[in-house]
């Protein structure tokens, strides 16, 4: 088939996050004319100035990969962590790798609180059942089988997978910048994995059928041919003195805590005040991931509350603060799990909806399905953080067939060109307003709730110690 010679559709997924201000400049230098893409931006789709026929969306840089093999975008630039995490999955994917852009450097290490390495290399002949946590469940799956790993278990993370370490976890898999890095927090980086820097990527069918040379040529000369940029070493002088954070010895009595980070860290520091608790270092920026928040024989950490009900589940915590959204869809994934609501906290309130283009002529469900029905919208595509929970309402409500698309946050971005509906929480909706969206349906309301593990909850010893947590959090809703 001859090459497509026409420039009539290139489309650019560029990183938001730790990527942004280095690929801001990238983008700048070449002239592709997307003068909107900065740390301030606030919308997501941008059109060039100087190449009409490009346009770019801002992702979150783990969506990127999935978005140019599936061919919805010809380019994208995301880190070479993300990249091999999904080329470990899909290695036959559509998904070609450019150029190396040599910033935003760092490597995929597997650390440990202590030194492990000769019990790894020893394994088939040691200790069996490693506990390895990880937000690149793949990579960290290709670790434990080339190290030969007798028996492991990997647990997915949605990030601050070092947190699990040492009660959880024996070991964590994750992005650092450097050993020096690791060394800070107290931890000792077992083996890199990866070197993992930024990368121009591209969809093989567009290099193959587009003339994408408009971009490329642009962006080729404007990629510094420089050697990487390394972490300074310490004979350069120039780089902060290591600080060692040695951890303390985990209470294994304790009453574990899972505190959320994110949007509900501020109402949950709200909560906890007027409950009589003083979380002071809890409140603290940067973020503790292990504070005390002055509750005698209660262990805190603080994780994303996303990972709450399954770690809960799992026993790795007694209790969690959570949001009902996010137990209902482990629940939808899980029937049977053990993990039971305790207490309604009320902060937090959202809506989970459903919600398509402002422009696609219909108001409910009943309308939707039949425009799938008639095979105007076939199959439908759904993006959502809430991939359990959508997998059930699309098939309750016989919206088939249809494609769930995983998304890790900005899942309104998708719509409309790489979405037909999406399911998501809102707050005030101003959000969906701001990029044309409407919602034709309110699936439940979410707030913010304590989770225990009900079998935990019954145990002698743990009975007692969490109802009286529970106890002392109910004054928050007085």
């Amino acid at each position: 088939m001859p090459v497509d010679k026409r420039n009539d559709c290139f489309r650019f997924a560029l990183p938001k996050g730790r990527l942004l201000p280095a690929t801001a400049g990238l983008i700048s230098k070449a002239e592709l004319g997307l003068d909107g893409y900065s740390s301030k931006t606030r919308d997501y789709r941008l059109s060039s100035a100087k190449i009409p026929s490009l346009s770019a969306r801002i992702f979150q840089e783990k969506d990127i990969p999935v978005q140019v093999a599936m061919g919805n975008y010809d380019l994208g630039i995301c880190g070479l962590d993300w990249i091999e995490e999904f080329l470990v999955k899909y290695p036959c994917s559509d998904l070609i790798k450019v150029a190396n852009l040599n910033y935003g450097e760092g490597g995929i290490y597997a650390i440990s609180l202590d030194d492990v390495c000769g019990e790894i290399a020893n394994s088939l002949a040691g200790r069996g059942n490693w506990r390895i946590v990880s937000e690149y469940p793949n990579l960290a799956m290709s670790f434990a089988l080339d190290s030969r790993l007798r028996s492991f278990r990997i647990f997915p993370v949605r990030g601050v997978a070092d947190t699990y370490l040492p009660e959880n976890a024996d070991m964590a898999v994750l992005w650092a910048e450097s050993e020096r890095e690791i060394e800070k927090w107290g931890m000792v980086a077992q083996k890199m994995i990866l070197s993992a820097g930024s990368f121009l990527i591209a969809n093989r069918e567009s290099l193959r059928t587009k003339d994408l040379s408009p971009v490329l040529s642009r962006l080729s000369s404007s990629i510094s041919i420089a050697p990487r940029a390394a972490v300074q070493t310490e004979q350069e002088g120039e780089c902060s003195p290591v600080v060692s954070t040695t951890r303390a010895i985990p209470d294994i009595t304790a009453t574990s805590l899972a505190l959320p980070d994110g949007h509900q860290q501020k109402p949950a520091v709200q909560f906890l005040e007027k409950a009589g608790i003083a979380p002071q270092e809890y409140a603290l920026s940067p973020l503790r991931q292990r504070p005390s928040i002055g509750l005698a024989g209660v262990a805190v950490k603080v994780i994303r509350p996303q990972d709450m009900p399954l770690q809960v589940a799992n026993g790795n915590f007694d209790l969690a603060i959570t949001g009902k959204d996010w137990l209902l869809d482990h629940k939808s994934r899980f029937p049977a799990s053990p993990v039971i609501n305790m207490l309604d906290l009320g902060f937090g309130m959202v809506r989970v909806v459903a919600a398509v283009n402002g422009d696609m002529p219909v108001s409910g469900i009943d309308e939707l399905r039949l425009l799938v029905q008639q095979g105007k919208l076939t199959p439908l595509r759904v993006a959502s953080e809430y991939v359990n929970i959508a997998d059930r309402y699309l098939q309750d409500n016989r919206l088939c067939p249809y494609k769930l698309i995983p998304t890790c946050g900005s899942s309104e971005a998708f719509l409309p060109e790489d979405a037909d509906l999406l399911i998501d929480n809102v707050q005030t909706g101003k959000t969906l307003a701001k990029h044309n969206l409407k919602v034709i349906a309110v699936l439940f309301e979410s707030a913010a709730c304590v989770i225990g593990n009900k079998d935990t909850a019954s145990r002698p010893g743990k009975k007692e110690k969490i109802a009286s947590i529970i106890q002392v959090l109910q004054k928050g809703l007085l």
